[in-house]
């Protein structure tokens, strides 16, 4: 399934795609998407619904974030061998974690606001994760069962807070609108294995991250699995898993978004983003 939030902006409704590419209304059986009703066994029950009972919305109409909110947003730093090289890092010995603060996530085409006083806004297209019930201390075998899906994330980030600042790398990733997410929650039994799809980012039509995430240096279940022994995920949590060479720092000279530029997002099988810059006002 693909899951859809529709509608102007802070007032969307839940949705789904159906199998011949329709927008049906699910506001009938969900408030929302977030939390426990993204959960493994809320998806159950979506499943059930005969979809050609659903309202039919034209599929002209806004697409919002694929979440409504999020219990936590955890990312993860370095995750790429080829873009590890390009920043100059020692491949890490295990996952480098940190969060977005939920408040920065944005819909897939909405514009990116450049934060007041920014000096270094980038870009970063990552494969996102959606975990699907609460759990704690899995193992890598467990770990691919406890996700409801798959989306597309830009994880914006501005490099000026988050390394010239000093503490934490949050302070550079959780400005508003630096978490796109969608459009679409693609379930996993649409993604037959997450370390096989091919991702990119355009920058004003021009291919600047190109790659496949079979270049993670720790896959997504070895990531979950981490992750657990330190902290109980919940339904609703979303990961972001890294991003792959090309990024405006790594560049020679470093390069960043200004005002007017397009970023156009895409990962194999969980659709595209497009977002235009702006400015703070």
């Amino acid at each position: 399934m693909k899951l859809v939030r529709f509608g102007e902006k802070r007032n969307e409704k839940p949705g789904l795609i159906d199998p011949e590419g329709g927008l049906r209304d699910l506001s009938d059986y969900f408030s929302d998407f977030s939390h426990e009703a993204v959960s493994l066994s809320s998806l159950e029950k979506i499943k059930n619904i005969d979809y050609n009972l659903l309202p039919k919305i034209p599929r002209s109409i806004r697409l919002g974030s694929c979440l409504a909110d999020a219990p936590n947003f955890y990312c993860v730093g370095l995750n790429y061998a080829k873009h590890a090289a390009e920043t100059g890092a020692e491949p890490p010995n295990e996952p480098i974690i940190f969060s977005k603060a939920t408040s920065s996530i944005s819909g897939p085409y909405d514009d990116v606001i450049i934060p007041k006083n920014s000096q270094k806004t980038d870009w970063e297209v990552e494969l996102g994760v959606i975990i699907g019930e609460q759990c704690s201390h899995i193992s890598r075998d467990e770990a691919l069962s406890v996700i409801s899906g798959y989306c597309v994330i830009n994880d914006i980030s501005e490099r000026s807070f988050q390394f010239d600042r000093g503490g934490q790398w949050i302070k550079g990733k959780s400005a508003p609108t630096f978490g796109p997410i969608g459009p679409f929650l693609v379930t996993t039994d649409e993604v037959s294995n997450p370390q096989d799809l091919s991702l990119c980012l355009k920058l004003n039509g021009n291919t600047v991250q190109k790659s496949h995430t079979s270049d993670m240096i720790f896959p997504i279940d070895e990531i979950i699995a981490h992750l657990s022994q330190f902290m109980e995920l919940r339904a609703g949590d979303i990961i972001a898993t890294g991003t792959p060479e090309g990024v405006g720092i790594g560049m020679k000279p470093p390069t960043f978004l200004k005002a007017g530029d397009v970023m156009e997002v895409e990962i194999e099988h969980l659709g595209s983003q497009k977002q235009k810059v702006v400015d703070f006002s």
